[in-house]
Order: structure tokens, then C-alpha cells, then sequence
């Protein structure tokens, strides 16, 4: 995937600045890269892969010569043996001498089906690795996605909130010389008063609305709090850049991260039967035997050297194995009916993530309108509320519907880019951007 070779390209070349620095600038895309190295949920996924391969090669050296060494030494304290050939003549002591053997041994499995099958589950445990990884990946690059538009939106949703406390601070400053001369009422000032106090609150809200997406996203990112985010993307460039409904995306269910996950774990499960099925299979192992006598004892007839085989054959389990056998089939089943139970429900997924991104698309040109609109009548009332024709109560009125409608339209947006989000997360292509 190309995301993923860009991530080792901007490892190498990155990796020991990012930390230092104190400052990211960041378009989506970079941001996606950025938490694919440095988020710690991937990093720990990316650990359980290394942990897969140990246990892997833990699988396979059961059944490689296994090598053993013993050193023994027993003294029995000047205790003798005592052997009477003829009870009418006296028993003849024989002292035991102290003995020290080293005992080398080598063992080499050489047929088990338990073991056969434990090297293909731990293949596949690699596997499964694999596949949670890129799984965690497409997850934390779809929650990063977000996140960055959301801080957009948000900052976004700031600069609106400004600039119109701005606006109507300057209209307060322009109506208050106009109450003392007794042109204007001093209601017309109270009330504008009340709506610059009341944005000026909301600019507080919003700002700090706009340090906790930030926030959210640093976490994501894996950097720390006192990094300075910069993010270069603009919300206009990114609706309008294949987020529409008529966007090609086809949803093929063999690209999709969990339904990988199944199948690796119908694959586990179908080895599970194969695994009690080997308990029929007999064990056989063959050893060697070393032992060199550093203190030899009065009688020595073991010899230093033995080689043999053994043979562990099943009997007769009284219907355990064939239990197990049964019990494996059985969850082979379920896992199959589970597979094809995600399949009908990806699809329906698909569809109604479709269903909802068109409703999205709708309801944001919808709202692109209405906030075209209440922006010119705000500024049609605002100039005459200048020249006297209104009250500030129209003004204020106006004022707030105009505010209504871009809170409207951000929302509209929001869900535009997380419908589009949800989709390309579902279909697996957001790895691919």
C-alpha cells in the first residue's frame, strides 16, 4: 500500500526530529502518516506482530534436537554394602566409593501431529497479527481524519465567531455617539450590548472547544500537549475534492479490515479441528544418551552410550477426542455463520452509509444557501440599522439568524466529510489517499 511505504520513507528520514521540534505543520495526509508511526496504539500492534513470530519460532524449535547436560555427585559417607556368600562365614564389607556422573542427552522429535498442527496455527497467528495491524492502522488514520477536519471545523467555526463579535462591537461603538446626541434610544445600545456580550461568550466556548479538538488530535497523533499544531488543508478545497455523492467508490468486502479478520479466524478454527484430530496420532521421538563417569564406582556395568526411540500410541479416551473433534466442528460452524452474517451486514453498511452521504451532500448545499442568504440579509438590515430605518432588536434578530445558519452549515459540513470518512473506512480505500 502506498501509505505504508510513505510511512518508512518518513520514518527514515524523520525520525529524532519530529520529536524535537516543537512545531507541526500538517496536511491530512501527513497527519494520517504521522499517527501510523508515532500513535502507540499502532506501535503496540506492531509489537504483537514481533510477539507472533517469537512464538512462531518457539513452535518450531519443539521439534528441533533438544540438548541437555547433568552433573552429579552423591557420597554415601563411609557406608559399606554387606554381601554373606555362606552363612558360616562372615559377611564381606564392600565400602561405597563416592560417584560424580555427566550426563549428556539429545532428544529429536521426530513425528507428532500436535506439533505439525501448532507450527500452522502459529503461522496463521502471524497472520492475524498482520492483518490487526493494518486493521488498528485504517482505524487510528480514520479517527486522525476526523479529528483534523473536526479542527478545522472548529477553527473555522472561531473565526466566524469573531469576526462577528468584531462587526458588531464596531456598530456598538458607531450607535453610542449616536444615544448621547439623542439620535438613537438607548435600548437600540442595550441591546446590542446584550448580543456582543452574548458572542463574546460564545468566542470564549468556541475557543476552548477549539483547543480540545486540537487536543484530541494530538493524542492521535502521538505528540505531546505542548506541541503546536499547524494544519495547512482548507475546508473548501477538501469539500469540494471527491467528497461528493457521485465520488467512484466501489466496496469490495475482501478489502475490508474486519471481514480479513474473519476469514483469518475461520482459517483458525478450521486448524483447531485438524488439532484434536491429531490427538489419535501416536508420538514418536528417538534420544541419545551420554554418560561419562568422573568417579566410577567399584561396579560399573552402565554403558556410556544408548540410543533409542519411543513410541507414545493413544488407546482408548472413553469419547474425550472425539468430544473435542465435535466441539471444534461446531465452532467452525458458528464462525462460517458469522462470516456470512458480516457479509449481509457490510452490505447493508455500505448501502446505508451511501443513503446517508447523499442525504449529507443535500442538507450541506442546502445550508450553503440558507447561510449565502442570511448573510445578505444580515447585511442588508445591518446598513440600515446604520441609517435608522431598524431597530437593534431587528438587528440583533438578524444577527442571530445569520449566526444559526453557518452553526447550521458547519454542522452540514461535519457530517458531510464523516459520512465520506465512514465510507472510505468501510470500503478500505483510506489507506490508499
Amino acid at each position: 500500500m502506498r501509505i505504508i511505504v510513505t510511512t518508512i520513507s518518513l520514518l527514515c528520514l524523520s525520525v529524532g526530529v519530529l520529536q524535537a521540534q516543537e512545531k507541526l505543520t500538517l496536511d491530512v495526509s501527513a497527519a494520517r502518516e504521522h499517527a501510523l508511526i508515532y500513535n502507540r496504539t499502532v506501535k503496540n500492534a506492531g509489537l504483537a506482530i514481533d510477539q507472533s513470530q517469537e512464538r512462531l519460532r518457539e513452535a518450531i524449535s519443539a521439534g528441533l534436537p533438544q540438548v541437555n547436560a547433568t552433573a552429579d555427585y552423591s557420597n554415601a559417607m563411609g557406608a559399606q554394602i554387606s554381601i554373606q556368600f555362606d552363612e558360616n562365614m562372615p559377611a564381606t564389607q564392600i565400602p561405597i566409593k563416592p560417584t560424580s556422573n555427566f550426563n549428556l542427552q539429545v532428544g529429536q522429535l521426530i513425528f507428532n501431529g500436535n506439533y505439525i498442527v501448532g507450527i500452522q496455527l502459529a503461522k496463521l497467528g502471524c497472520t492475524l497479527s498482520e492483518k490487526n495491524l493494518q486493521k488498528t492502522g485504517q482505524d487510528i488514520v480514520s479517527q486522525v481524519t476526523e479529528s483534523y477536519y473536526l479542527t478545522l471545523l472548529s477553527e473555522e467555526s472561531l473565526k466566524i465567531l469573531r469576526n462577528n463579535t468584531e462587526n458588531l462591537k464596531e456598530i456598538y461603538r458607531k450607535t453610542e455617539p449616536l444615544v448621547k446626541v439623542g439620535m438613537m434610544e438607548k435600548l437600540e445600545l442595550d441591546q446590542l450590548s446584550v448580543q456582543v456580550n452574548s458572542l463574546s461568550n460564545a468566542v470564549r466556548s468556541a475557543e476552548r472547544q477549539y483547543e480540545m479538538a486540537k487536543n484530541m488530535l494530538r493524542i492521535q497523533l502521538g505528540v505531546t500537549a505542548e506541541t503546536e499544531l499547524e494544519l495547512t488543508d482548507n475546508l473548501a478545497d477538501i469539500i469540494e475534492k471527491d467528497m461528493g455523492p457521485d465520488a467512484d467508490l466501489n466496496f469490495d468486502i475482501a478489502h475490508n479490515a474486519d471481514f480479513q479478520l474473519l476469514e483469518v479466524q475461520e482459517e483458525l478454527t478450521r486448524k483447531q479441528i485438524d488439532l484434536q484430530k491429531a490427538a489419535y496420532l501416536p508420538t514418536v521421538t528417538g534420544f541419545y544418551n551420554y554418560t561419562y563417569k568422573l568417579l566410577k564406582p567399584a561396579f560399573d556395568m552402565s554403558p556410556p552410550h544408548i540410543v533409542g526411540m519411543q513410541m507414545s500410541i493413544p488407546v482408548f479416551s472413553s469419547g474425550e477426542r472425539r468430544s473435542r473433534v465435535r466441539q471444534a466442528k461446531i465452532d467452525l460452524e458458528t464462525t462460517k455463520n458469522n462470516k456470512a452474517l458480516m457479509e449481509e451486514q457490510l452490505d447493508i453498511q455500505f448501502r446505508q452509509m451511501q443513503f446517508n452521504l447523499n442525504n449529507a451532500w443535500e442538507n450541506y448545499e442546502t445550508q450553503k444557501r440558507n447561510v449565502e442568504v442570511s448573510r445578505d440579509v444580515y447585511l442588508n438590515l445591518r446598513r440600515k440599522f446604520e441609517q435608522g430605518m431598524i431597530s437593534g432588536l431587528e438587528l440583533t434578530t438578524a444577527d442571530n439568524n445569520y449566526l444559526q445558519a453557518e452553526s447550521e452549515y458547519v454542522t452540514s459540513l461535519l457530517e458531510v466529510l464523516r459520512s465520506r470518512n465512514a465510507l472510505e473506512t468501510l470500503t478500505g480505500s483510506i489507506l490508499n489517499k
